[in-house]
């Protein structure tokens, strides 16, 4: 068994990684052949309709080296200079073999190789390569670009390990990410996500490169990998947050039959069938289908709280003619859970109170709809330049009815023992331990519903001007949101619980009525239309150059039920977001970058004349380096960063001299925020059993002018330190055969919630909560025989005891040791 000493080495140098997953073969060499002076061969595998085939395997035969093809059907793969028999070969397809010559310190070209598909049935193949970090571009990014030639810091989870860590949420994804953390739990069916200081939010969660409403927990079961392009975005997507993007690549359609189906099962009364079923729509050469769904029943570690949800995800794929591709894509998830706030703060202090200590009504619920159906129509124009167009339409609405978070627990008494010189009472803490712990619960009501509407179009492909290689994209897309919300009458008092003795006090259990207060409507309409350019100067020397510029209208139209009125305001933003960056390669395996971006984020407020604010624009710098290690095993890229929101909206203080009392609530653009931090991110191809993937993130983000928050302080919710780490092994041969061990570590440092103070005021309303630090390991064992798998999964191990918090009223602790299990069956 080879010795996997230079990964773990470098492992523990960082903590997190992810194992490639989807099967797609190495590039692997050995001994005596890295003294030999290399060359590369190229080319591209089609169909016999002149489709790019994608993870066709291409080999050297009687070597070890090989790779295998990308989206566009493209291949690359570098060897000793030599003769060799090249062979062509993939599932359903033919196999061909060809001589080909490698030259030394060449690049040769084949031409295009065409498959032709069979009738021959296998009952297993297993393919134990993958992709590298650096090697599969991005979705998200619009444009084929090999990360190595990006200057900007990508991340990529495939299935492979999110089916090994028995992935259930967002959150237990980015535990192979660095530096991208969950932020808060509010309600525990969010997970607020942010990164480099950044929250993300909705604008920032795309499905399919379509954005994505995360106001509930999004399904992975029908996942094929998890996309992270950080930094700066605004040139794709207009305004998005600073920190990056997430984009959720669901499982595509497939023209031979499979599928899987599956059973989880786990602590709490959790279980959740799975079901994946693919193949052509009988038997054609032109339609292909799959479907995904899934059912999920569970209670909770915290009492009273259970959960319900059903997804499905089916799509189309339609071959139209050699040149055409139509896929169309739906999903729909209903979920019903209970809304749970946590176990509140008091006097800006968690209690300790046990884990599972519940402080919402028996009845309180949320229940929540999505619906989303895109339409993708690519058109190859020739073998460099196609046309993407993308149609798509989601449907969001959800319906609250609960407590109102736990805000105001009592921590003394208080007592009117007087009256000051005005004749005012005078209001004195007793410090008596009698309400010590006492919650006067109110309730809450909302309802939303949102429309969204997206289309786009991209033209992509590549030209060359005298001795310039250009990597062109040019687009638009224009999108619209029509948000409905009702909001309504909270109701005071309902009753009394106490957070240490909830038997203390007997519950109220009456479902209450709620009468409406405001009903909102908030349109957004954008348009965007970008141009960016990669430039190969020479082969060593790249330039990636671009702007986008965007137009934004923002209503709200506001009516109040019990005075019958209507305000309606309207507002407009525009925004040029410009970008640049080099990329030297001094080796192969090798890229230097440094890049600037701008992004910029809208305002709601007004200045002190009434007036609309504009943007807020926010400078991205970012360099870094990225390497394929050890012939192309191991990647490891190492990124810096400085973000500076220079402007930032904040209130003008009554002392200030452009205090305006007529605009009391007027903001200016004065403020200022920065981040700054290092990434590492490291992740192994399969090698002798092993896969590994490991990272670790510093940032510190920070009020760097301000005339409200303390200027140096840091902003709420932000680890300064990130690590984690994955290893997993797999047996091949012998009695072991089949078995799998794997171990997910993640660190999260210290953090802070609560209200951030605010310069020298002394005010016992603004004051933080510092967050401990805290390491969690989760083991995994896995065994698959034929066509049946068993995984189990014990999370938490060491049962460690930390929370997510929000504010000081959204107090979530982290889940306790937990076991799972999955059996699946591949059909």
């Amino acid at each position: 068994m080879a010795r996997p000493l230079p990964l773990l080495l470098l492992l523990s140098l960082t903590t997190t990684a992810p194992v490639v997953s989807k099967a797609v073969a190495t590039e692997l060499h050995h001994g005596d052949d890295d003294t030999a002076q290399r060359g590369r061969l190229a080319g591209r595998v089609l169909d016999e309709k002149g489709q790019p085939v994608e993870g066709v395997m291409v080999a050297l035969k009687g070597t070890a080296f090989g790779t295998s093809t990308g989206t566009d059907g493209s291949f690359r793969l570098s060897a000793p200079a030599g003769s060799y028999q090249l062979a062509i070969s993939s599932l359903g397809y033919g196999t061909q073999e060809i001589t080909a010559t490698i030259v030394a310190g060449e690049t040769t070209t084949l031409p295009a190789f065409t498959v032709q598909q069979t009738q021959q049935q296998l009952n297993e193949v297993r393919v134990t390569g993958s992709r590298s970090l650096n090697e599969r571009p991005v979705a998200v990014g619009k444009v084929a670009i090999a990360p190595l030639d990006l200057p900007q810091s990508t991340f990529t989870v495939e299935r492979q390990t999110l089916e090994q860590q028995q992935v259930l949420r967002v959150s237990d994804v980015l535990a192979n990410v660095s530096g991208v953390y969950v932020s808060g739990n509010t309600g525990g069916y969010q997970e607020e996500i942010s990164g480099r200081g950044f929250a993300f939010g909705s604008s920032n969660t795309f499905k399919n490169g379509v954005r994505y409403n995360n106001s509930i927990l999004p399904e992975t079961s029908s996942l094929e990998r998890f996309e992270v392009l950080k930094g700066s975005n605004a040139i794709l997507y207009g305004n998005v947050a600073a920190g990056g993007v997430l984009n959720l690549v669901t499982k595509k359609p497939r023209f031979e039959s499979g599928g899987s189906i599956g059973l989880r099962v786990g602590s709490y009364d959790f279980y959740k069938p799975m079901l994946d079923v693919y193949g052509a729509v009988n038997g054609s050469e032109h339609v292909a289908f799959r479907v995904n769904t899934t059912y999920e029943n569970s209670r909770s570690f915290r009492n009273a709280v259970k959960g319900e949800r059903f997804y499905v995800n089916p799509s189309l794929l339609f071959k139209i003619g050699k040149k055409t591709d139509f896929l169309l894509e739906g999903d729909y998830l209903k979920d019903n859970r209970t809304p749970d706030f946590g176990v509140g703060a008091i006097n800006y202090r968690i209690p300790d109170v046990p884990r599972g200590r519940f402080l919402n009504t028996d009845w309180a619920n949320i229940a929540t709809e999505q619906k989303s159906a895109t339409a993708t129509l690519t058109h190859h124009l020739n073998d460099t330049w196609q046309v993407r167009g993308v149609a798509a339409y989601q449907g969001f609405s959800n319906n609250l009815r609960s407590a109102a978070r736990p805000s105001s627990v009592r921590d003394s008494v208080d007592v009117f023992s007087g009256v000051d010189k005005n004749g005012k009472p005078i209001k004195v803490l007793t410090g008596s331990p009698a309400l010590y712990g006492n919650l006067v619960r109110n309730l809450q009501a909302s309802e939303a519903k949102e429309d969204y509407f997206l289309g786009q179009l991209d033209v992509t492909g590549q030209v060359r001007t005298g001795f310039l290689k250009h990597t062109v994209l040019v687009g638009m897309d224009a999108d619209k949101y029509n948000t409905r919300s009702i909001a309504y009458n909270p109701i005071a008092r309902y009753d009394s619980i106490n957070v240490f003795e909830p038997a203390r006090y007997a519950e109220n259990s009456t479902v209450p009525n709620f009468t409406r207060n405001t009903r909102t409507y908030a349109p957004i309409r954008r348009v965007g239309v970008y141009v960016q350019d990669l430039i190969e100067i020479t082969e060593k020397l790249k330039l990636l150059a671009g702007v986008r510029y965007s137009y934004q209208e923002t209503g709200s139209f506001l009516y109040g039920y019990a005075k019958q009125t209507e305000t309606r305001t309207k507002r407009y933003d525009d925004a040029f977001s410009p970008r640049v960056g080099l990329v030297y390669q001094p080796l192969k395996t090798m890229s230097v970058f440094a890049s600037y971006a701008n992004s910029f984020n809208t305002n709601a407020g007004q200045d002190n004349t009434g007036a609309a604010l504009p943007p807020s624009l926010i400078n991205q710098y970012e360099v870094g380096v990225k390497n394929e290690l050890f012939n192309g095993l191991l990647s490891a890229n190492l990124t810096g960063y400085r973000i500076v929101n220079s402007n930032l909206a904040q209130t003008i203080l009554v002392d200030a001299p452009n205090y305006n009392k007529t605009f009391p609530t007027a903001q200016e653009l004065a403020g200022e925020v920065t981040s700054k931090g290092v990434e590492l991110d490291v992740q192994s191809k399969p090698m002798q059993g092993w896969s590994v993937i490991g990272g670790y993130s510093y940032n510190r983000t920070t009020y760097t002018k301000s005339n409200v928050y303390t200027v140096g302080s840091l902003l709420r919710y932000n680890p300064n330190h990130t690590a984690n780490a994955s290893v997993f092994y797999t047996f091949d041969g012998g009695v072991l055969n089949g078995l799998n061990l794997g171990i997910t570590t993640l660190y999260i440092g210290e953090r802070q919630a609560g209200r951030s103070t605010r310069g020298n005021i002394v005010n016992d309303n603004y004051r933080l909560i510092p967050l401990p630090a805290y390491t969690q390991f989760d083991a995994s064992v896995g065994y698959t025989y034929d066509r049946l798998s068993l995984r189990l999964k014990l999370s938490n191990v060491l049962n460690q005891l930390s929370y997510n918090v929000h504010d000081d009223n959204s107090v979530n602790p982290i889940a306790p040791r937990q076991f799972a299990a999955t059996v699946g069956y591949r059909l």
